[in-house]
């Protein structure tokens, strides 16, 4: 038997393992993804071959929490494409701006800086004070990073020009305050913002959400959980609800297509039916 077809059997005892273990369950994530994370972590882990992470993995669960981060997507920035942003304001809230209140669910939020340019523009739109955001991720350690809405001043440069791209009425100065190297999210952008663990692939739907962002997640799983994943946001939408996608994210092919309509095809943002 070549070393593929091992590496490949030795991939499937530990997302097994993992599964029965912990209830992680990677086992839909796209392949070729997964043999990339997993066979990036072997150095770090100081293991030659995979089926040596099996015992520490189920033994160890530091070493678990260390492994999981190879499995979320903390890559994201504020305002990320900005132009869904303003579609966003030009097409989403001034719908959502008629409800008595709004119930926003960030799926796969990562470290959050698009759950807090969510809430800026829900502030500018002036409909924040009624609006709760679940921002969610099934990884502990970039919540807890969320949670403290602490970035890197590096990246200001390029959120401010996001944020101002994104139709901002205001300055964006205005929404944190810069301390020791790094930027801190202003307080107020918390307050009716739960930061909470959601596995997409395990857990259950969210109920009477008004719009659900999961934005470059999707892409991470094969076709079978994508279409699982689409049939939960469309049943934890309301009707009318809507969702947005990233950007090489479809719905067209999933049995949940149906029940959405193109509000902004570039933008992948959909409205379900009523």
């Amino acid at each position: 038997m070549d070393e593929l077809k091992i590496e490949a059997i030795e991939i499937d005892l530990l997302l097994e393992a993992i599964f029965q273990r912990y209830g992680h369950d990677f086992r839909h994530y796209a392949r070729a993804s997964v043999e990339r994370r997993v066979t990036g972590f072997l150095p770090r882990a100081g293991c030659v071959h995979i089926s040596e992470l099996v015992p520490k993995l189920l033994h160890d669960e530091a070493f678990f929490a260390d492994f999981l981060g190879q499995f979320s997507v903390p890559v994201t920035e504020m305002f990320r494409d900005p132009f869904v942003y303003r579609s966003l304001r030009e097409n989403v809230l001034p719908v959502l701006k008629t409800y008595p209140f709004i119930k926003v669910w960030h799926g796969g939020c990562a470290s959050g800086e698009e759950a807090y340019s969510l809430a800026i523009m829900l502030k500018e739109t002036g409909i924040y004070d009624k609006t709760t955001i679940y921002a969610t991720d099934f990884n502990d350690r970039v919540l807890q990073k969320a949670r403290e809405g602490i970035f890197d001043l590096g990246g200001m440069k390029l959120f401010t020009e996001n944020y101002q791209k994104s139709g901002g009425t205001g300055s964006f100065s205005q929404y944190y305050h810069a301390e020791y190297g790094a930027i801190v999210m202003d307080q107020a952008l918390k307050q009716n913002m739960t930061f909470a663990n959601h596995n997409l692939v395990t857990d259950g739907v969210f109920s009477e959400i008004h719009l659900i962002l999961c934005r470059n997640v999707l892409i991470y799983f094969d076709r079978e959980l994508q279409d699982r994943v689409l049939g939960l946001f469309r049943d934890s939408l309301v009707r009318g609800g809507f969702l947005c996608l990233g950007s090489k994210e479809s719905i067209q092919f999933s049995a949940a297509g149906n029940d959405f309509r193109v509000i902004d095809a570039k933008g992948k943002i959909y409205q379900k039916r009523i």
